[in-house]
Order: structure tokens, then C-alpha cells, then sequence
């Protein structure tokens, strides 16, 4: 089945102009981000229009009530994002910025994104009845869930990752290899003579993702900006934007937010646009699109991840691995 657009009555909608846009650099890709109802303004994009999309990658609000920015239309008319709408009317939503967002993809284009328990099964059903395939279900993993007494502490946000068509979907494994259990916990030396392609002693990660700078946002974090407590890492978006994309691509989000997927496609020269439902954000996010990420590239992107303390082996073993797995630049510019 074909993915098609569907505007929902929408068709015609002047596209408003960009609030904020940063021109392409030898270095650093270009920027717009537009201030809106995202599906208002992606209804109307030339990029969704004429399937542009290289990726797309979307944090949606959740619907738990959250006390988002307001703002102020032309006609004075105090205008507040409903946080807790009825389910159905958010499910309604939801499909409709999906279908717009499915709809601009390149065949060859991929589509994350990253949601709470509550609606993670609806939306993978959703991608599926249109015409999207499955790649993989991912799990971002922290430490740090809101207590609860009532109930097991939350710890998680799933990954939802779609592709456009198997065959051609851009995919870019290189950049995001980790050492391997088998390298920094077993030492076994098969590791370092194997045939499937990858680097001795590396792997591609696993669906579930942790470790280093995976944690959220919060206190004193390098990478938080104010007003902003669900920020995602800088180190999930790189993930995401190295292995799904390549240099030069068109990169969505349509939920800007704090501007970490701005910051981390212009940072590794992809183009980016975006759409803010509240200017404040997309004036904040504009800025640290500016500043550019709060970490080096490729900072604890290709560290090791094992939970268990090495085996015994003879030092011999272990400097052999050692210098096989580590040192090597990976990622790359």
C-alpha cells in the first residue's frame, strides 16, 4: 500500500513563512523552523508535499496534561495547547500528524518515534495500516522514573522505528557500532576473527538503549535548556540521525521542542526543518541551534554497554582485545 499525505480538509493552507531559518554552511547544514499547528503547516510544506523527507523523527506531546506555552494569534484570541484532550480526540491527532509526516517521506526514507507505554501499540498499528514497515521497536532506557508507590516506576519511552520501503531504506550501521559483550566482558578471541562484516569485537546496539549521557535531562545536566524537563539526549538523536540518514539529507521534526533534533542534524550537516506549535519554544530551540550541541560528536556513542563484570582472562587476552576494540574513530564528521 502507498502512503499518501492526507491534509483533512486542509488542502490549499498558505505555508506561513519561516520564523527562523539558518542558511547551510561549508560545515553545518541548513535550518527552518515554522511556528504552528504542525499539521497545518506540514499539510502545506513543499518538503511533505513533494515527499522530501530523508527522516523524520517526532516526540509528541503525550496527553498527560502538561502546561505547555501559550500564545497570542493575530485576533488577540488566547490560544493553549490541550494537554489532556479526550482519548479519542488525541488518537484522532495523532493519526493525522502521522499520515502527514509518513506521507512526505523519499522512498528511501525512515520515520522515529518516540512515545510513552500508553500509546506505543496504537501508533505501530497505525504505521502498519498505511503502508509503513517495521524495522525496529526500540527502548530508551533510564534510571531515573518519577517515584511511584502504586505501581512499577516507569523507566522507559519506546523508539518506534518505520521505514518507507525495506529495500531501499538509508541505513548506516558504521557510525553507531559498540564493543561487544563478548569483546569487554568474555574475551573471546572468535570475536576478533569473525566474518559478518563488522569491525572485530563491535556490534551494532541493541534495541533497548543506555548507558552514558542516555539519562534524562534534568538538574544540573550540561545539555538542559530552560523551561524544557522532557528533553531528550543529545546521544539518541546522533544515533538516530547518523544511522538513518546521510550528510546532506532532509531531516524532520515536527514537535520541536528544545531543538535537540535540529541541533544534532545541522551539527552532522543535514538539512533540517521543523514545525513549534508555541513561538517561545521555537525561539529557544532556534538559539541552541546556534550554539550548536552541549557535547563533543560521537561523545559515549560508540562506549561499551555491558551490565557484567569482565571474565577472568590473562592480561595477554585482554590487551589483545583492548587494542582491537578501542581507539578507533568510528563516527566520524
Amino acid at each position: 500500500m502507498s502512503v499518501e499525505a492526507k491534509p483533512s480538509g486542509r488542502k490549499g493552507t498558505p505555508i506561513p513563512t519561516p520564523t527562523h531559518h539558518l542558511p547551510g554552511t561549508d560545515t553545518l547544514g541548513e535550518a527552518s523552523v515554522y511556528v504552528g499547528d504542525c499539521r497545518e503547516v506540514l499539510a502545506a510544506l513543499p518538503a511533505v508535499v513533494n515527499r522530501e523527507l530523508d527522516l523524520v523523527f517526532a516526540d509528541p506531546p503525550f496527553n498527560w496534561n502538561r502546561d505547555y506555552h501559550r500564545w497570542e494569534q493575530s485576533d488577540k484570541a488566547s490560544r493553549v495547547w490541550d494537554d489532556a484532550i479526550p482519548r479519542e480526540d488525541y488518537l484522532a491527532f495523532t493519526r493525522e500528524w502521522l499520515s502527514l509526516c509518513a506521507g512526505g517521506l523519499k522512498d528511501s526514507g525512515s520515520m522515529w518515534v518516540n512515545i510513552p507505554d500508553d500509546t506505543a501499540a496504537e501508533i505501530v498499528v497505525y504505521l502498519k495500516s498505511i503502508g509503513l514497515t517495521m524495522v525496529n521497536w526500540c527502548i530508551w532506557h533510564y534510571r531515573f522514573g518519577q517515584n511511584r508507590q502504586n505501581s512499577f516506576i516507569n523507566s522507559k519511552v519506546h523508539a518506534l522505528y518505520f521505514c518507507k520501503d525495506p529495500k531501499q531504506r538509508t541505513w548506516n550501521p558504521a557510525p553507531i557500532l559498540e564493543p561487544s559483550d563478548r569483546a569487554t566482558t568474555y574475551f573471546d578471541p572468535r570475536t576478533l576473527d569473525k566474518k559478518d562484516g563488522m569491525p572485530a569485537g563491535m556490534r551494532v546496539p541493541m534495541d533497548v538503549w543506555y548507558g552514558q549521557y542516555w539519562g534524562r535531562i534534568q538538574g544540573n545536566n550540561a545539555e538542559r535548556r530552560p523551561a524544557h524537563d522532557n528533553q531528550l539526549p543529545e546521544i539518541y538523536l546522533e544515533r538516530v540521525i547518523r544511522c538513518s540518514s546521510n550528510a546532506g539529507d532532509l531531516v524532520l521534526d515536527p514537535f520541536v521542542g528544545s531543538g535537540t533534533t535540529g541541533v544534532m542534524a545541522r551539527a552532522l550537516n543535514r538539512r533540517f526543518v521543523g514545525t513549534e506549535f508555541s513561538p517561545d519554544n521555537a525561539r529557544g530551540a532556534f538559539e541552541r541551534l546556534g550554539l550548536g550541541p552541549a557535547r563533543p560528536l560521537g561523545d559515549g556513542l560508540n562506549a561499551a554497554t555491558n551490565i557484567f563484570a569482565a571474565r577472568k582472562a590473562s592480561d595477554k587476552a585482554k590487551r589483545r582485545m583492548s587494542s582491537q576494540t578501542t581507539g578507533a574513530n568510528l563516527y566520524g564528521k
